[in-house]
């Protein structure tokens, strides 16, 4: 029975996420584990965490072994043993959350803390082994703008202790109201729980309000979104190189009747060294010209260091002539992706996609200097790293531009997740933020997280429209970053120590 309460608590976790529609199931979808740690042991606590995380992590990344297998060449088998070590991992903070939970029997604040350590494991594995912060629980939260307008003060990690702290209380309400009822405690933690989300709710109408407002201090700028669709199978076949080109240059002329002052091409839609003088790349150059407009596309490139070569995962931007004016490399790397680390524990991994090759990692971080729009880019998933999109903020970006291409993740819900991530780097920020992608989703999202449009999957499209820039100040958390998530760890060390020094008085 407890085994499927942990099973029910990671079908509804991954059920909150894209491209369900059902957030809300978020804010109870750990009941069931937390009502399954009851009376356990630390070594039965640890297992039901490791399965509850592994139900989760099976059925939000399964997209791994479409990338493994469908364009990385490993055999099924191989491609589920990644699958299942990552899985596993992942599962690895769910099982200590499990095994602290336990811990926890009798003690007062009991759902602050919950939330606490949820909330402290999440910072942790967004950071530990170059981190994995896809789909924190806040993010489950992306299509109720009112409540995620607090990003731009507490982050995503706000977010996901709301909705920890609700399962929490939710828990003890319905299941261990004798342990409750009558101290006090509980009480107090609802009132808390009641007065954040008031004050979150309130904050999020004043800033959507304050948006209409501050209508006439923004400068529109015209941009165009080219969506190629190129199949990853062919994409690197240098057979199709002028194929691929040919299809970026007659979308890009559908934009011209637009007169767009940015043109946006994903991640290496340049399927060759843009920086090697050739035919293609004089192609390049003639269609930025004729555009009149400034141009970022991507494409890989490398540095020779006496006698290695370094490859690096690369965003150019054009002039209005047709000239380079610059380029940003990106900082980080998918590992086993785009570089592969642990190489001597884990040699049949060669690289998760043979075609991404062995990058070498960006060594600035620092906007575009575009005329007049400094630009903050993200290559593919660095758009899932808050505070990538703060640096190039606190330097002076007005825009930040992400650029990906999610052909690796096929029909799956990997496009969908990372979409609704990097809506939280433009409220977070108060920038709005464009994304182009290869196969989609594409879009423009505004500084309040609001899609103003979205391109289709596995769809050759042309967006085009008018972005509002304005000279918003810096935000408390681009300023700040996650001192939010300091500050709650430390309340719980207070109380956890407090605790502990009661207890062992009330024994002597």
């Amino acid at each position: 029975m407890k085994i499927l309460l942990a099973v029910l608590s990671g079908i509804m976790l991954t059920a909150s996420f894209p491209p369900g529609k059902i957030g809300w199931i978020a804010w109870f979808a750990l009941v069931p584990l937390l009502k399954s740690l009851e009376n356990e042991s630390f070594s039965k606590a640890f297992i039901l965490g490791i399965i509850a995380g592994l139900t989760h992590y099976f059925t939000l990344i399964y997209w791994i072994i479409i990338v493994l297998n469908t364009y990385g060449g490993l055999n099924l088998i191989l491609s589920s043993v990644v699958l299942f070590l990552l899985a596993f991992y992942l599962s690895l903070y769910l099982a200590l959350f499990s095994v602290l939970v336990s811990y926890l029997k009798g003690s007062r604040f009991r759902a602050f803390l919950i939330a606490g350590i949820w909330v402290s494991l999440e910072y942790l594995r967004a950071r530990l082994l170059t981190g994995f912060p896809w789909c924190l629980l806040g993010y489950s939260q992306s299509g109720f703008l009112h409540l995620i307008q607090m990003a731009d003060i507490a982050g995503v990690y706000g977010i996901s202790f709301l909705i920890m702290l609700s399962n929490a209380i939710i828990y003890l309400l319905l299941f261990r109201p004798d342990k409750v009822a009558g101290k006090g405690y509980l009480g107090l933690e609802i009132s808390l729980l009641i007065a954040m989300l008031f004050m979150a709710i309130i904050y999020g109408n004043y800033r959507l309000s304050g948006d209409k407002e501050g209508a006439n201090d923004e400068r529109p700028v015209k941009v165009a979104i080219v969506q190629a669709n190129i199949d990853q199978s062919v994409k690197w076949d240098p057979l199709y190189q002028e194929e691929s080109l040919d299809t970026y240059r007659r979308l890009t002329e559908n934009a011209y009747p637009f007169e767009p002052q940015l043109i946006v091409w994903p991640e290496t839609a340049v399927p060759f060294f843009f920086q090697e003088r050739s035919e293609l790349t004089e192609q390049v150059y003639r269609i930025s010209g004729e555009s009149g407009a400034l141009m970022i596309l991507g494409s890989p490139a490398y540095e020779r260091i006496n006698n290695s070569i370094r490859y690096y995962n690369r965003a150019y931007w054009l002039s209005e002539g047709g000239r380079s004016i610059g380029y940003y490399d990106k900082v980080h790397l998918v590992p086993f992706g785009e570089y592969v680390p642990l190489k001597t524990l884990l040699p049949f991994i060669n690289r998760l996609v043979t075609a991404a090759g062995d990058f070498a990692s960006g060594r600035d971080i620092s906007p575009m200097s575009l005329p007049g729009l400094p630009t903050g880019m993200l290559i593919c998933y660095e758009a899932i790293f808050p505070e990538l999109s703060r640096i190039h903020v606190k330097k002076g970006a007005s825009l930040l531009v992400n650029i990906t291409n999610d052909a690796w993740y096929g029909m799956s819900s990997a496009p969908y997740q990372h979409l609704v991530m990097s809506i939280f780097r433009a409220v977070e920020n108060r920038r709005p933020l464009i994304r182009a992608a290869n196969t989609g989703f594409s879009a423009f999202i505004d500084p309040y997280g609001r899609i103003a449009l979205k391109g289709h999957i596995f769809e050759e499209e042309l967006l085009i429209n008018e972005v509002s820039i304005k000279d918003h100040e810096l935000t408390f958390y681009c300023q700040y970053g996650d001192i939010f998530v300091y500050l709650i760890f430390i309340i719980c060390l207070i109380i956890f120590l407090h605790e502990l020094c009661y207890n062992k008085l009330k024994k002597t």
